[in-house]
C-alpha cells in the first residue's frame, strides 16, 4: 500500500482535516464499486485523489505523474471513471453546501452569474473539438461557468471556441436548473443574447444582462457579474486549467470541479495553499 506517510507531501495534497470533508463519498463509493477479484486495490484512495489535485495544481501530463504517486493506470482510471459516473460533481458539489453553510448561507443558491472564457487548446486537443472564437480571436475551447455570489462554482460547460455565448448560456442554465433548483436569478454580459434570457424564463429564472456604460473605457468590477470574472482568475492558479489540455471537453469540465473542490476544501479547513510567488 502507499500511503501519505511514506513520502514527503507535495503542496497540493488533501490535508487530514480536508480529506476527512471527502472521505465519506469516495468510501461510499468504493463500497459500492467491489473488485470483482476481491482485490482491495494497491492505492489508497487517498493517494489517487492527491495524484488528480497534483495534476490539475501543477498541470502536468498524466504519465509524468512523480514515483511516488500513483502512476498514470492508476489515476487516470479513477479520473475518468468518476468523470463519467458524477462523482467528482457530488464531491464538489458536497463542498459547496458545507461552505454556504458555514458562511451563514443556505446550502442550495438563489442567485448565479454567468460567463465565458476562451482558452488556447495544446497540440494534443483533437481538431473536431476546438474552433476559433470570432470576436476574441482565439483558437481553441470556451469554458463557461455559472457561480454563485459567493463565487462558488454551481455548473461548468466547455465547448470549442466557435460556440456562441448563446448555446453554452443555455446549456449551463439547463446544468444549474439541475445542481441548483432553487437559482431563480442570472446574471450575465451582452455576450448573452435573448435567446438565453428566453430559456431562462421557462426554466423560471430571470436573467439579466449588467453591461458596460456606454462609451466606458477601462476597467470597472460590474456589479454581480464581477464575482465570476474572480473565480476565473482563481481557478487558472491550478495550471492545468491555464490552457486546455484535455482531450475530451467532460474531462475538462471535471478538472475545474476537482480545482474548485480543492479551494473549497481549504475555505472549509481554514488552510492555504502556497503561491507560486512563494519561496
Amino acid at each position: 500500500m502507499c500511503f501519505v506517510s511514506d513520502r514527503k507531501p507535495y503542496n497540493s495534497d488533501l490535508s487530514d482535516a480536508q480529506w476527512d470533508l471527502i472521505r465519506p463519498v469516495i468510501t461510499a463509493w468504493k463500497a459500492a464499486h467491489p473488485s470483482v477479484s476481491g482485490h482491495s486495490g494497491r492505492y489508497e484512495m487517498r493517494e489517487i485523489v492527491n495524484a488528480i489535485r497534483y495534476v490539475a495544481r501543477n498541470g502536468i501530463p498524466w504519465a509524468e505523474m512523480p514515483h511516488d504517486l500513483p502512476p498514470k493506470s492508476a489515476a487516470y482510471y479513477y479520473f475518468a471513471t468518476w468523470r463519467d459516473d458524477g462523482t467528482d460533481a457530488k464531491i464538489h458539489d458536497l463542498l459547496r453546501w458545507q461552505v454556504r453553510e458555514k458562511a451563514g448561507r443556505s446550502a442550495d443558491p438563489t442567485a448565479s452569474a454567468l460567463d465565458t472564457q476562451s482558452l488556447h487548446a495544446a497540440v494534443n486537443v483533437p481538431a473536431t473539438t476546438t474552433g476559433r472564437d470570432a470576436a476574441k480571436k482565439v483558437p481553441g475551447r470556451k469554458r463557461g461557468l455559472a457561480v454563485d455570489v459567493m463565487g462558488l462554482v454551481i455548473a461548468v460547460v466547455v465547448t470549442a471556441a466557435s460556440v456562441t455565448d448563446n448555446v453554452i448560456g443555455k446549456k449551463l442554465l439547463d446544468k444549474v436548473a439541475v445542481a441548483a433548483p432553487t437559482v431563480t436569478k442570472a446574471w450575465v454580459d451582452a455576450g448573452f443574447k435573448d435567446d438565453v434570457a428566453i430559456h431562462g424564463a421557462l426554466l423560471g429564472v430571470d436573467v439579466e444582462v449588467v453591461s458596460r456604460a456606454d462609451g466606458e473605457k477601462g476597467f470597472r468590477p460590474l456589479p454581480f457579474r464581477w464575482v465570476v470574472e474572480q473565480v476565473n482568475g482563481t481557478l487558472i492558479l491550478h495550471r492545468r486549467l491555464v490552457r486546455d489540455y484535455e482531450i475530451k471537453t467532460e474531462s475538462a469540465e471535471s478538472m475545474v470541479y476537482w480545482a474548485s473542490s480543492a479551494i473549497m476544501a481549504r475555505r472549509l479547513t481554514g488552510e492555504n495553499t502556497p503561491t507560486w510567488r512563494d519561496a
